[in-house]
């Protein structure tokens, strides 16, 4: 670790924040789901320093290049099922996510085992976007659930509203998800060959 460089030390930080997520997410109490965003954010803002300063720096290494994807997939994943446990987001869109990502992944060892480092591209990366939008819009939205309950002033109306909300950004970044993984598929098919 003492050798590492900083943007890998960004990436395994951003995999540590994980289970202070799970569990402020999962654990109720006061305010628990604006801790969890905080977390959340303060993870997803590692990702984008530790790709900034990698380039800027001229630090990418192969161990980056695998571990700084491996590290989304943990914190988004982990958030979605969460989001599944708590009927924030239904189990299918998670499924197809899961599914995507196995898929992805499994080319990625493929890749490895022949020598070859296949890094994010450009495509991937708006998946991840697409995915941190729509976990901090759930945090936020029930973050205001939580303050509007604090204050007596909560009601059905604005739940289902905001859960439908957060439905549909889920469902958005999906649709990303599976676009991304298509191209994924189509740009490494000759590592599928090998399989």
């Amino acid at each position: 670790m003492k050798n590492m460089n900083l943007p890998n030390k960004l990436t395994l930080l951003r995999i540590a924040i994980v289970p202070f997520i799970i569990a402020s997410t999962l654990i109720r109490f006061k305010f628990n789901f604006l801790l969890a965003g905080l977390l959340f954010g303060a993870a997803a803002i590692t990702d984008l320093l530790d790709g900034k300063i990698a380039r800027r720096d001229n630090l990418i290494t192969d161990f980056g290049k695998f571990a700084d994807p491996l590290a989304d997939k943990i914190l988004v994943i982990s958030t979605l099922v969460c989001f599944v446990k708590l009927v924030v987001c239904g189990a299918v869109p998670v499924i197809i996510v899961l599914f995507r990502e196995f898929a992805v992944t499994s080319i990625r060892l493929v890749a490895a085992a022949n020598g070859k480092v296949v890094a994010a591209n450009i495509y991937g990366k708006i998946k991840t976007v697409s995915q941190i939008v729509a976990i901090v819009g759930i945090y936020t939205l029930y973050t205001v659930i939580d303050i509007l309950s604090f204050f007596n002033l909560d009601n059905i109306v604005v739940r289902d509203i905001f859960n439908t909300i957060g439905q549909v950004l889920v469902w958005i970044s999906t649709v990303f998800a599976v676009i991304s993984g298509i191209k994924y598929i189509i740009d490494n098919k000759e590592c599928i060959k090998d399989m």
